[in-house]
């Protein structure tokens, strides 16, 4: 029997399985998790897995159904129903004041809203998410589900900023 890779540096459930990692299922919590509806926020050390973990999630979101074949929620999930995603992920580059960050999140919005064929009309950032989330639920008919990675990487790049 062959040996699986170490997943190092890799966050995307495509990409490990992909290169032959090693994974160890955690679709049972995701199971658990989405039967119910609500907000959830998911705290955990850095370099935890809590990025696998959220594409975890927005693979199964979007009916990714191959990708799960022999784990956990395979013969679980509808995969007859998909829903848009939002993925908010702070994880690139470095933020190094409010202006970039604004910036950010308004990159982060427009790339959003042309993957899911939805215009932003507001001029503020809260308008433009907010026409992203309603937009989209509209376009797609469907509850949209928002995910949010590395929310913390701008506050830890300016730790230290007076």
């Amino acid at each position: 029997m062959a040996l699986k890779n170490l997943p190092l540096g890799i966050s995307t459930l495509s990409k490990l399985l992909e290169n032959n990692c090693v994974y160890v299922d955690k679709t049972e919590y995701a199971h658990n998790l989405t039967s119910q509806s609500g907000a959830f926020f998911l705290s955990r050390p850095r370099r935890f897995g809590k990025s696998l973990f959220v594409d975890t999630l927005k693979e199964i979101f979007e009916g990714n159904q191959k990708l799960f074949e022999g784990l956990y929620i395979h013969d679980k999930w509808d995969w007859t129903k998909k829903y848009p995603v939002i993925k908010l992920d702070f994880a690139g580059g470095e933020v190094r004041n409010r202006e970039e960050l604004d910036v950010r999140i308004l990159n982060i919005l427009r790339e959003n809203g042309q993957r899911l064929g939805v215009r932003m009309d507001s001029t503020d950032l809260a308008g433009k998410f907010s026409d992203l989330i309603s937009g989209t639920a509209s376009k797609h008919g469907k509850r949209v589900v928002v995910l949010v990675d590395e929310y913390d990487k701008p506050l830890l790049d300016n730790l230290h900023n007076p």
